[in-house]
């Protein structure tokens, strides 16, 4: 049995259960689907994956221990996703929508796709990924609990990180192929600005939660 095969099958169950847990990916998501459509989560999901690719592979080689051993480095990037958050939050709690497609509520019709629409979902998600110090800080800290003793520790965290990849497609794709088609039903105006405030709620605690997160460098 391969030496790697033990600590990657324990990697993946505990990366599952993370993924499947609520959290700010699933929500933004779920958000970009229900009110864009399927091309545009799609390109947010793609959008995550890289983001969380970006940390995993900042985690190997070492960018990430930076944030984790530097308290002005951690300052900086967790005060620009808390203000990027909050910026979103409070856009969609006091500018909420009356609807999330152009269509009539009573004459629905599904949103019209373009390429654009791919694109906008991703750089939402890539930017959702990054500006989150936490993730970051996950990922050094959660990634090497699962690293055997004698392994490369650089190649057996890409494997990590194509394991993670993987499991946040699967996780969010399943989640936007069950979102679209409840776009009648969130097209509904009442509905839309109670989401539009309920997320704007979500967003704001999210950004208010990374913001008073405390550098793992002790003062």
């Amino acid at each position: 049995m391969h030496a790697w095969l033990l600590p990657l099958l324990a990697f993946t169950t505990a990366g599952a259960l993370f993924t499947i847990t609520p959290g700010l990916d699933s929500i933004m998501v779920l958000r970009t689907a229900a009110a864009e459509g399927r091309r545009a989560g799609v390109g947010a999901i793609f959008g995550v994956a890289l983001g969380l690719t970006i940390w995993g592979l900042a985690a190997a080689f070492g960018l990430t221990a930076l944030l984790a051993a530097s308290s002005k480095a951690f300052f900086i990037v967790k005060c620009v996703g808390a203000l990027y958050l909050l910026w979103i939050g409070c856009s969609q709690l006091f500018h909420p929508r009356a609807a999330l497609t152009t269509s009539p509520p009573t004459t629905f019709r599904p949103p019209l796709t373009s390429r654009h629409d791919f694109w906008s979902g991703f750089r939402r998600g890539v930017l959702t990924d990054l500006l989150n110090p936490k993730a970051g800080i996950f990922v050094v800290t959660f990634f090497p609990q699962f690293i055997p003793p004698d392994a490369n520790i650089v190649a057996f965290t890409l494997v990590q990180v194509v394991i993670q990849a993987l499991l946040t497609f699967i996780w969010l794709g399943l989640l936007v192929a069950l979102t679209v088609p409840l776009a009648r039903f969130f097209n509904k105006p009442v509905v839309v600005r109670r989401l539009d405030r309920l997320t704007g709620l979500v967003f704001i605690g999210f950004g208010a939660k990374i913001f008073l997160t405390h550098s793992p460098v002790a003062p």
